[in-house]
């Protein structure tokens, strides 16, 4: 496959840096990152409106064909995280965060953290107290779950797990990958010991980066990793229906017990073959796909934005608990993910053409200057402290 030349992997976010030019990149991956968040978007959907509550319809008739419908559209969102930061480690480990690349990804979680924030006290819809203003203002209000704030934090990590994995043997590698699949996916699946996202990204990120250091004949083999994906994605359908039937007979809702978090042995296997067979297709550039790819993390970070705005789109705009009696609750459901992913993907295209060009247009004036400054105070302090540069 064709290298990127400065690759987005915003949603993932990031950018990877290449020779080849840049209109000769290829669109396999970003058309993947485009169908991850749509699953990301379908999981919402079900699981965010209210559907699979204690009183909701899902569990009050979870075999029915409805309720089988929508456990099935719903049942892939954390094999898209998992997809959406394999992106990110696999160009990432040859590549280098600078400040620029950082500062665009937090500059667009930032924007949307305190534009609907500001939208929803604005309207009324959400009450302006000084819970709800502290939890707005605050970028981080806690580091265990949560896509957007704990990637930031991977993010940052990331020069640092460059160090590690580029002076690591191979066999190294492998042991690496043992231990923490061990600890993360054996244990998360086996007895659901509780995950932090921010280490589990880092396991992610080891998965990967092995991949992109050591390129193997097997990686390579498009017809096996298709038909693994395939495999690993039915017997997760089945898990879905099996586990349905038994939290049935049991009073529970287990729908999801074996694709429940990330570090489940069905989601990784969905996001590490599904990343195998596409990373090995032979897909020539589209801009489009490209262009609409460049924005999926604003997806992620307009819909996914908080309790508030869950309640606003799947409860209250949407109605899905409402629709779920429809008989054209299927139609409902398809078309306002695919609604909910082309209206936030627009939103952020405007984002990008009205704010942030042009705010790095000056970013690229003035930064050498800030940058020198920025090094003068760092070589001061260093030297104060004893340390090595």
């Amino acid at each position: 496959m064709d290298e990127y030349a400065l690759y987005h992997v915003k949603a993932g976010g990031g950018t990877a840096e290449s020779a080849v030019p840049r209109t000769q990149r290829d669109s396999n991956l970003e058309l993947y990152r485009i169908l991850s968040m749509l699953l990301i978007v379908a999981h919402h959907y079900v699981v965010n409106s209210g559907l699979m509550a204690a009183d909701g319809p899902i569990y009050a008739n979870p075999l029915s064909w409805r309720s089988l419908f929508l456990l099935l559209l719903g049942a892939w969102g954390k094999t898209g995280i998992n997809c959406f930061v394999m992106i990110t480690g696999y160009f990432m480990c040859k590549s280098n965060i600078t400040a620029k690349k950082f500062a665009k990804l937090v500059g667009e979680w930032l924007f949307y953290k305190y534009l609907i924030h500001a939208i929803f006290w604005i309207t009324g819809y959400e009450p302006f107290t000084l819970k709800t203003a502290v939890l707005g203002i605050v970028p981080f209000t806690q580091i265990g779950s949560g896509f957007t704030s704990c990637f930031m934090l991977f993010f940052l990590a990331i020069p640092f797990l460059n160090v590690l994995v580029q002076h690591l043997s191979e066999k190294q590698h492998l042991y690496l990958l043992a231990l923490t699949g061990f600890i993360y996916i054996f244990f998360g699946t086996a007895h659901r010991v509780t995950m932090n996202y921010v280490s589990w990204f880092m396991v992610l990120y080891f998965i990967a980066s092995y991949i992109r250091l050591y390129p193997k004949k097997l990686f390579e083999n498009t017809k096996l990793w298709g038909w693994l994906t395939v495999a690993s994605f039915v017997l997760s359908a089945l898990s879905v229906l099996s586990a349905t039937w038994l939290g049935m007979k049991l009073g529970r809702n287990l729908s999801y017990f074996f694709v429940q978090d990330s570090n489940t042995f069905l989601a990784v296997t969905n996001g590490v073959f599904s990343f195998l067979f596409v990373k090995n297709l032979k897909m020539p550039y589209s801009k489009f796909i490209n262009s609409v790819a460049a924005s999926t993390f604003g997806v992620l970070c307009i819909h996914a934005h908080s309790d508030t705005m869950r309640q606003w789109l799947w409860r209250d705009t949407l109605n899905n608990v409402g629709m779920y009696a429809s008989p054209y609750m299927p139609l409902h459901a398809i078309c306002s993910v695919l609604g909910v992913f082309i209206i936030c993907n627009a939103i952020d295209h405007l984002r990008i053409r009205f704010l942030e060009k042009p705010f790095f247009l000056w970013w690229d004036k003035h930064w050498s200057r800030l940058s020198e400054q920025f090094q003068r105070k760092e070589s001061i302090l260093l030297k104060k402290i004893g340390a090595k540069e």
